[in-house]
Order: C-alpha cells, then structure tokens, then sequence
C-alpha cells in the first residue's frame, strides 16, 4: 500500500494482483483537490465516484469528463495513454480499478460474447462507457473502501470483490441488483442509511446512540442496523470506529498534531483508550506510527 498526502486530500494505492491496481483518492476538506497517477494505455479504468463530484482532465485540461455521485465511468484507448488527472470536489471520494487488458482477457476468457468490447471485432476499439452504480454494486464499493484488515489479507479480500464486482458490472440482468438485496428496492431506505452515516461522522466526538440515530433518520431500529450493514459491510459503530482510526492516521500524517490532541479531535476522552483503539485497529502504536513516517 502506498499512502501519499496530495494538496488536500489522499490517495491510497494497492497493487491487488497482477495487473490489477486500485487507488482509493479522498478529499475530505473544504478545498478542491488534485490526484495525479501514471498508467498505461494496456490498462482498462473503472472508476467510481462514491460521493461528491470529481472531474476527470485530459490532455493538460482541454478535454473534461464529470462524474457525480454514484455515477461511474468506463475508460480505454489503446493508441494513446489516459493517464489519471482527477479534479475532486470536497467532501468527495472516487475508488478507481484498474486491470491490464490481458488481466482483463484472463477473466471473461468464457464469456467474451457477452461484453461487447471483447468481442473479435472490437478488439483494439477505443471504449468509454457511463455508468449509474447500482445498489449491489454501491455495497461492494463501499464495502472495499470501508474494510480495513492488515496489508496482506486486504489484498486478498480486495481481488475477492473486485471479481464480484466485474462480474456485476457486466451482467446483463438488470433485475439481479434488486433481487439479491429487497431492502434496497425502496430508495427511501437506501437514503435514510445514508444519512445516518452522515450523521454519525458529522458527530463522531459525540455521536448519538443507535435508538436516537434511528428515530433521527426516521427508520426502524432492526432497519437501521440491517441496512447500515447491508451497504456499508459492518455494524454502525464498526464504521464509526474504523472512520476515526482513518481520520486519526490522517492527523498524525499531517505532523500538526501530537497523539492526545488528535484523541481529542476523533472523540476519545483519555489518550489510553485512543492508543488502545489505534494499536487494534494498525497493529502498532500512534507514536510508533508517527516515527515511522
């Protein structure tokens, strides 16, 4: 994994397998920021805007391509590099995959009649593609943005849904989404579960209990919890407690701040109960973690 401080925001970058790389670029500040990352033209990218708005440049800005929330595009030119530029909005996050095209053969080897693109005479076709993300393909998103396991297993449980996610991606089934996931056929729900994320960010020094994010939201408590997990692949306060962890590391990384004062900025009352949350969650400790970067 490769952890960069750019402007204002971060990008992090994981080599998933062979030919398979996926970037996880977030600003969460209140200033626009800029991602750059050099790939090859054999390389197909899928990228998708998970909140906010990002806008994508291409050569040295005269050609820009925007993709909203829960919006995704599809990129590929074998005769010339599209190497990533991305314009992200604040309060934004954008998961990118890319596969290499022989990666990409290697996958869909039996079921190339079935994607366009890899039929034999649209080999060495240009191909853009937009996309809405549908609600099995947005709980597997978030699911790879949110999960956090050490380096070696993440990789692991990242090539597991990257193929489910491709495999979503181009089935033909518009009905699956829906099918698989009842609760997400009402977009009510889905906003409602959404909002409670928010909610419990926005508060996370304080954040209200599960009855009171409920009745909040105005949903069911057994919903609540079913839904938060359903799209976002942990309980409500798992992801509260993996976001502070992500948040205290971007603290520390900035070197403005020492380990009790970024306790007290992600809601921990005693520097002991953060050190605890934080060797848990990474495995070593904030002060070590500080000397090591």
């Amino acid at each position: 994994m490769n952890l960069k401080s750019i402007a204002k925001g971060s990008t992090e970058t994981f080599t998933v397998d062979q030919g398979v790389v996926l970037l996880k670029q977030t600003n969460d500040n209140d200033f626009q920021s800029n991602f750059n990352f050099n790939i090859g033209k054999d390389y197909i990218q899928f990228h998708f805007c998970l909140k906010g708005n990002s806008k994508f440049l291409f050569n040295q800005g005269s050609y820009v391509l925007n993709v909203e929330n829960e919006n995704s595009i599809l990129l590929y030119n074998p005769d010339k590099e599209l190497p990533i530029n991305l314009m992200l909005d604040s309060n934004s996050q954008v998961l990118s995959i890319l596969i290499s095209i022989k990666k990409f053969h290697s996958l869909f080897s039996d079921e190339s009649d079935q994607i366009s693109f890899l039929n034999n005479d649209n080999i060495g076709n240009k191909l853009y593609k937009e996309k809405k993300i549908g609600p099995m393909i947005a709980i597997i998103l978030n699911q790879m943005y949110q999960q956090s396991l050490n380096l070696s297993m993440y990789k692991l449980y990242l090539r597991g849904k990257i193929f489910e996610l491709m495999s979503l991606y181009f089935s033909k089934d518009k009905e699956m989404d829906i099918e698989q996931c009842p609760f997400l056929a009402d977009d009510n729900n889905i906003k409602k579960i959404k909002k409670a994320k928010q909610i419990i960010i926005s508060r996370m020094i304080e954040p209200p209990t599960l009855v009171e994010l409920a009745k909040e939201v105005d949903i069911s408590l057994k919903k609540l919890k079913q839904g938060f997990k359903q799209v976002y692949g942990s309980s409500v306060f798992s992801f509260l407690i993996d976001y502070k962890m992500q948040v205290s590391k971007r603290l520390l990384s900035s070197g403005n701040y020492n380990v009790n004062e970024v306790a007290l900025k992600v809601g921990y009352s005693t520097a002991t109960h953060f050190i605890n949350a934080f060797k848990k969650k990474f495995g070593t400790t904030p002060k070590k973690y500080l000397m090591s970067i």
